[in-house]
């Protein structure tokens, strides 16, 4: 077993001693919304899990936020039919199948190691319990963990559901400039921490008001000690003077999203690309060309300054008769180009249910088939698109590392494009403001 992957049992027993040599002396390496009408009333949906394994919170704003979660031994926690029902929508606008992290990807500078932590480190079989103040204001669930290590991690109270200020939702002064329209956000906030050697992983889901999803992965908890060498160009020297280096290494987390806008599987990817160019003869300043692509095949895609994607629902449409979508928003990235898998930040696959991690793909999918995204991309034509999402950190270390380690996170956002046909929070002064103007003008 590598030494910085190390079992619970053997890790606290490890920081025992290092406490110990430390005490010797030793040095080791919301605001009130506007009030809005009802919306028509609607029969309740049918609930897609039992009591037990659903989530249902209604936000401050309006916003209804619906799902079912479960625990898998290897991902963690995954969640399912996840629906988001704002002010306004008189029955809720599904948006996920199913959204899970399908890979935390570990390669260390200096070659010597190289980790996959869920399929290979025991991540999801890593549950830590949460404390009543990790949760604030919220509810933390018993989670089930599959083939846990041993008696103690079978039932774990390790999932928080709790919800959290974000600030101004919006904020608009009325053309009279005597009035102020303004309403603090509020999120839902879905979380678990799973321990993979000496690192702490928060893996946080995010539901905004306004429909908006963030995936966020934190690493914190220490520095392996068991990382220190002598310095040789690839660590950041910790401690007393500079004989103890923590090697630098990469955290390359990948996400594997399965949409279901308006309930269906079918769905096509869009890709928009804008071009400055220098102002024409005549013309007061440059001019921009946004161009739309149709993704129809398997696509391995690389984020670039004026590039974006959306996933388009196949059936569904806004009240302004717009189809709806999600779009894709990058989060700050280190792209590492050590592996093929690790080379693109986003990958389109048309769906296949063997394919279920990013890298060190588990499951049989026969004789020839890959084990990593990036063989997955093949030509196939897009009628059941999955997402996959890479976001890379490189992790050179630093004195504020220790002791804890301060949380950094990566990750991205899924954003409504056209699922709703104004702002879902739009109060009920300005509801007549969607694409009028006023006194011509």
């Amino acid at each position: 077993m590598p030494v910085n992957r190390i079992s619970p049992a053997r890790r606290r027993a490890a920081l025992g001693l290092s406490l110990a040599a430390l005490a010797a002396g030793l040095t080791t390496g919301a605001g009130p919304a506007e009030a809005r009408p009802k919306p028509a009333a609607a029969p309740v949906p049918a609930a897609d899990c039992s009591m037990a394994y659903r989530i249902e919170q209604k936000l401050a704003t309006g916003t209804t936020w619906r799902m079912c979660w479960h625990y898998e031994k290897e991902a963690g926690l995954v969640l399912d039919h996840v629906s988001y029902q704002p002010p306004g929508e008189s029955r809720p606008i599904k948006v996920l199948a199913s959204a899970k992290l399908a890979q935390i990807h570990v390669p260390y500078d200096d070659g010597s190691n190289e980790y996959s932590d869920l399929t290979e480190a025991g991540f999801g079989q890593n549950l830590m319990d949460l404390a009543p103040a990790e949760c604030p204001g919220g509810t933390i669930k018993t989670v089930k963990v599959p083939e846990a290590w041993d008696t103690a991690h079978q039932r774990v109270k390790g999932l928080c559901t709790t919800t959290r200020a974000r600030g101004h939702a919006y904020r608009m002064q009325s053309d009279t400039a005597n009035k102020v329209y303004q309403a603090q956000g509020k999120d839902l906030l879905v979380y678990t921490v799973n321990q993979v050697g000496w690192y702490e992983y928060i893996t946080e889901w995010r539901f905004q008001d306004d429909g908006t999803i963030h995936m966020n992965v934190g690493a914190t908890g220490s520095l392996s000690p068991f990382d220190y060498d002598a310095g040789d160009g690839r660590g950041w020297p910790i401690g007393k003077g500079a004989s103890s280096y923590a090697t630098s290494h990469s955290h390359n987390v990948f996400w594997r999203l399965d949409f279901d806008l308006d309930g269906s599987s079918k769905g096509r990817v869009e890709q928009y690309d804008s071009v400055v160019s220098p102002p024409a003869h005549g013309q007061q300043g440059p001019t921009e060309k946004t161009t739309l692509t149709k993704v129809t095949k398997e696509l391995a895609g690389d984020a670039m300054n004026s590039r974006w994607w959306r996933v388009v629902s196949a059936s569904g449409k806004n009240k302004d008769d717009h189809a709806r979508s999600y779009e894709i928003v990058p989060g700050p990235t280190t792209e590492y180009l050590g592996r093929p898998f690790t080379k693109h930040d986003v990958y389109f696959t048309e769906y296949n249910p063997c394919e279920q991690f990013a890298s060190d793909n588990l499951p049989n999918c026969g004789a020839g088939h890959g084990t990593s995204v990036d063989t997955w991309v093949n030509g196939q034509t897009l009628t059941h698109p999955v997402v996959w999402v890479n976001v890379g950190f490189h992790h050179i270390a630093r004195d504020e590392d220790q002791q804890p380690m301060p949380v950094h996170w990566q990750g991205f956002s899924i954003a409504p494009r056209d699922v709703t046909a104004m702002n879902p929070l739009t109060p009920p002064a300005l509801a007549d403001q969607n694409g009028h103007t006023h006194d011509g003008s």
